[in-house]
């Protein structure tokens, strides 16, 4: 994936103002039929995948360009936009920001015991891209934000967010199921932020006999690899390492490698998935592989890109509220023509698309 520019997206607090968000939810609502109803199911996944895509959306719909709360607010629009579609369109939204991201796989069993969907690979897939970046990634963003998008024949498609309050910066992580072929081996489609950073990479191509190592490490009895923890403890740590003595206490780590060590994970992804195995112990057993074992993880940030574009803020330009409701009319007359049989108003709509992409 080659990496085409970069922009900051600074945290920014507080909340979008009702005049718009009613009218990003309404529009939202259009742009979901519209691409569902014309392109399919799949095609809406793959374009929120796409972050440039994204990213314009957030444009179309007014919000900030360079806002962390593009995000936050776009997902939530759509969320809301799609609220009683769900049958017709075959797409379900789950989760949302904070506290609501955790009650994910709780908004995925709803959907699909209403609409009769295998929740267990759905919910499985939402867990691990969360653990992936949050345990795995180890790139100094804490994930607050989890939306997770699929239809009713289990594609799926994952936006979140992880925030560096320290910097004052998030990064954005996008996710399509249907180009995971290992969720722990080069997952993401994107992830977007203003700079690269040094990271412990677990998913890195690269990490690949670091990952075998770690899983083997858990099939050792707790007390050797404590052992070994204690001995690189006395060793003066670098910033290669990224992790200090602060970061590993042996007693709690003792603790977590007696559980992995009764589960026998087979793999890395395995390891990984189990309940309370954490940043701080992939660390310990990547610091193992490396300074006891001589395997290297990857330290390379995975971000590529990140952005930059338009908004609530008035800049570039203050919304022009009698415009926006004008385009939201228009999607609405042509879509609801669409049903009718007339045609004639969305292939314009098409026309016009394809001239802008010439």
């Amino acid at each position: 994936m080659p990496k085409t520019g970069t922009a900051t997206l600074p945290l920014h607090y507080g909340r979008a103002p009702k005049w718009l968000f009613d009218r990003m939810t309404a529009l939202s609502r259009e742009i979901i039929y519209a691409i569902v109803s014309e392109f399919g199911q799949v095609v809406f996944l793959e374009k929120l995948s796409d972050p440039f895509w994204f990213q314009a959306l957030g444009c179309v719909l007014g919000f900030d360009w360079h806002s962390s709360g593009l995000t936050t607010t776009v997902t939530g629009a759509l969320k809301e936009g799609s609220r009683g579609m769900e049958r017709e369109l075959g797409i379900f939204i789950a989760g949302g920001k904070g506290a609501t991201s955790r009650k994910t796989p709780d908004h995925i069993r709803m959907y699909s015991d209403r609409y009769l969907i295998n929740p267990h690979p759905l919910v499985y897939a939402s867990r691990m891209s969360a653990k992936v970046d949050n345990t795995a990634v180890q790139d100094g963003y804490q994930l607050y934000h989890h939306v997770f998008f699929f239809t009713d024949r289990g594609d799926w498609s994952v936006i979140q967010q992880g925030m560096n309050a320290h910097k004052r910066t998030a990064r954005r992580y996008h996710w399509l199921g249907n180009t995971v072929t290992n969720f722990v081996q080069e997952p993401h489609t994107a992830v977007c932020c203003d700079k690269r950073h040094r990271a412990l990479n677990m998913v890195a191509l690269e990490s690949k006999d670091a990952r075998k190592v770690c899983t083997e490490l858990t099939h050792e009895k707790p007390e050797k690899i404590v052992r070994e923890i204690k001995k690189v403890q006395e060793l003066v740590l670098t910033d290669r390492h990224l992790v200090t003595e602060a970061d590993i206490n042996p007693k709690k780590l003792y603790r977590t490698l007696t559980k992995t060590y009764e589960n026998y994970p087979e793999n890395f992804e395995r390891l990984l998935g189990i309940n309370g195995v954490g940043p701080k112990t992939i660390r310990a057993l990547s610091l193992v592989s490396e300074l006891i074992y001589g395997i290297t993880p990857s330290y390379r940030d995975p971000a590529r890109f990140s952005f930059a574009h338009g908004g609530k803020d008035g800049t570039p330009f203050p919304v022009d509220r009698k415009t926006y409701d004008r385009t939201i009319d228009v999607l609405k007359k042509a879509i609801h023509a669409s049903k009718i049989g007339n045609r004639e108003k969305m292939d314009a709509v098409r026309r016009l698309s394809k001239y802008f992409e010439r």
